[in-house]
């Protein structure tokens, strides 16, 4: 069983029952459901995941002025709960594990993981919250949420970064998927600098993941799970996937198989219209990207800036 799954049953079947008799303002205000960091929120658990926080568990959100009303009712309701359930032990809350379940307010969940109780409102605010955190707020599911609090904050993060951000991390993701992979890679092997080509190698991987989300207009998690979230982007993510596993598990045509890779975004950038260049080198249509951008900030930083 996945855990969202585990999670959704757990609330359904134990918790709910346990709220209506003890704590019914939870069913009339909170939300509830399962966000955040483990692999569990991601979809991505499996057998292995199971080792270490992993278990039935949910999370309560609760408006800052409900927490001061009956948070605590709340937080001892969800404490009494069942320890086990089909067979597995419950998520204990420790220092490790904390605030990943249980009961906890709107504002300091969001502000936990992007730095800000809501949506960020500028684009400073924006660039100042961090993708991995991005990416948990906007995980998981959302079993209920009768006041739309937690949902708002949400839905506005799901739209993605404001085009003009999006625009320069793409030109500056480019750029260095460009720099690392089509330039150096074949260089540093050439030089025989093993040590540096698969660096170079490792950024390539990195960076032109981070392209192919932002094309897609979504958050790149954590980097342990970034290739298995790639395979689930409907542009180029499919695609892209098995390639870079070649890439990572045969040696043979890597310098081939990157400047196909690179063939590909560079098709779905003038998709976009984000860059008119003839060029095969990914570096000019990052340069054609930074020149679209109109914000004066933005605009005025490095191409490999963001």
């Amino acid at each position: 069983m996945k855990g969202l799954e585990l999670a959704r049953r757990y609330w359904d079947e134990l918790g709910r029952p346990a709220f209506e008799r003890d704590c019914p303002e939870v069913l009339d205000r909170a939300a509830v459901g399962l966000v955040g960091e483990g692999s569990e929120c991601f979809g991505f658990d499996d057998e292995i995941s199971r080792d270490h926080d992993w278990g039935p568990g949910f999370c309560v959100w609760l408006t800052a002025e409900d927490a001061a009303a009956f948070g605590q009712r709340a937080g001892a309701v969800y404490r009494d709960l069942p320890a086990e359930f089909l067979g597995w032990r419950r998520l204990r809350v420790g220092p490790e594990t904390a605030h990943r379940v249980g009961v906890q307010t709107v504002p300091g969940f969001y502000a936990r993981y992007i730095g800000f109780p809501q949506a960020p409102q500028t684009l400073r605010e924006w660039r100042m919250c961090p993708e991995h955190g991005l990416a948990v707020v906007t995980n998981g599911q959302v079993f209920q949420d009768p006041l739309g609090a937690f949902s708002a904050v949400r839905q506005a993060l799901l739209a993605g970064y404001p085009e003009q951000l999006r625009r320069k991390k793409l030109a500056a993701a480019c750029a260095l998927a460009a720099q690392s992979g089509q330039y150096n890679f074949s260089r540093c092997l050439r030089r025989g600098e093993s040590v540096a080509a698969l660096s170079a190698l490792a950024e390539f991987v990195t960076q032109i993941q981070r392209v192919i989300f932002l094309l897609n207009r979504r958050f790149a998690p954590y980097y342990k799970w970034t290739h298995r979230a790639l395979s689930q982007l409907p542009i180029l993510g499919a695609a892209t996937a098995p390639r870079l596993r070649l890439l990572a598990e045969e040696p043979d045509r890597r310098a081939s198989r990157i400047e196909d890779i690179c063939a590909d975004v560079i098709a779905a950038l003038k998709q976009q219209g984000l860059s008119n260049s003839p060029s095969d080198f990914l570096l000019d249509h990052a340069v054609e990207i930074q020149a679209g951008i109109t914000d004066p900030q933005l605009a005025a930083l490095h191409l490999m800036a963001e």
